[in-house]
């Protein structure tokens, strides 16, 4: 059996095709779409945002076969929030045939947490963890101790934050406002042994950065497992703020260039609350706990 797993985010669409009888990604596609753009301010998702998202699900089925699969497609903070989210859903349907079913913040934990769990194990760890997922309209964060599961979402994510701040000094000034709901949850945690680990774009991004490489060149496997200190945080951040656009595409990619910078200091400030010094990255998030969970 193959399974095609969707995760509508509030800046990506990501799709994998997974084969669960030899529990491996066959092909993965994600594509920027900024769902969430304009979001903060109209409370709604614009035409324009779902008319990328209708175009990249329809380029995904000229490359992907959508019907010898079974489709579980599912969508996160952007739609959870915004007052036109039925209709959204409604329309993506008519227009591609994929029905999104909106998730709740624990099930998106629970679901990424799966994902990350399967593979610091497929890494050879199998320790207690907590695990930072942050993404456009969110930034989720679970802890696993001893079989057991405790998440929380958080209403503070790269594109939400992007758009909300014009300089770097806004960015540290509202994530810091932010932060604080995360450092109480984070509290009673914090004597824990776990390894630190993270998922999604920024985490993904920056240790591509350590591995030499860009956008194009980026490699899954390879990003998996790559361990970044809070030392390694600062200087990419350095770097990042010192490129031009153009540099800034060719490292992170189009449409992303304008909000890695936000999801880096959401990233250091965790660091700081969790008091680790060393996170291990794992590209493996929500799309593949869909997957796996489907299977």
């Amino acid at each position: 059996m193959k399974v095609l797993a969707i995760d509508l985010g509030s800046n990506s669409l990501t799709i994998i095709k997974y084969d669960c009888s030899k529990k491996r990604q066959i092909y993965n596609f994600l594509k920027t779409v900024r769902t969430a753009e304009g979001l903060v301010d109209s409370g709604i998702i614009s035409s324009e945002a779902v008319g990328r998202v209708i175009d990249a699900i329809n380029e995904a089925k000229e490359i992907l076969n959508f019907s010898d699969t079974k489709v579980k497609a599912v969508t996160t903070q952007a739609l959870r929030v915004a007052k036109n989210a039925k209709e959204v859903v409604e329309k993506i349907y008519k227009s591609t045939g994929v029905k999104f079913k909106i998730i709740t913040p624990k099930e998106e934990g629970e679901l990424t947490l799966k994902a990350v769990k399967n593979r610091l194990e497929l890494l050879g760890i199998n320790s207690n963890f907590v695990l930072v997922d942050i993404g456009g309209g969110s930034t989720e964060l679970s802890y696993y101790i001893d079989g057991k599961i405790y998440s929380k979402s958080f209403e503070l994510g790269i594109v939400t934050t992007a758009n909300s701040c014009n300089s770097l000094e806004e960015i540290e000034d509202f994530v810091a406002k932010k932060i604080k709901e995360i450092k109480d949850f984070a509290k009673e945690f914090n004597n824990k042994e776990l390894i630190f680990s993270a998922t999604a774009g920024t985490p993904t991004t920056l240790a591509a950065m350590k591995l030499g490489l860009n956008y194009e060149t980026y490699d899954a496997n390879l990003v998996t497992g790559t361990k970044l200190s809070l030392e390694e945080i600062d200087f990419y951040l350095n770097r990042l703020l010192k490129m031009n656009k153009k540099e800034r595409q060719i490292a992170v990619g189009v449409g992303r260039d304008d909000l890695i910078v936000a999801g880096v200091i959401i990233f250091k400030e965790i660091y700081k609350i969790l008091e680790k010094n060393e996170a291990i990255v794992i590209d493996d998030g929500l799309s593949m706990g869909v997957a796996i969970s489907e299977c």
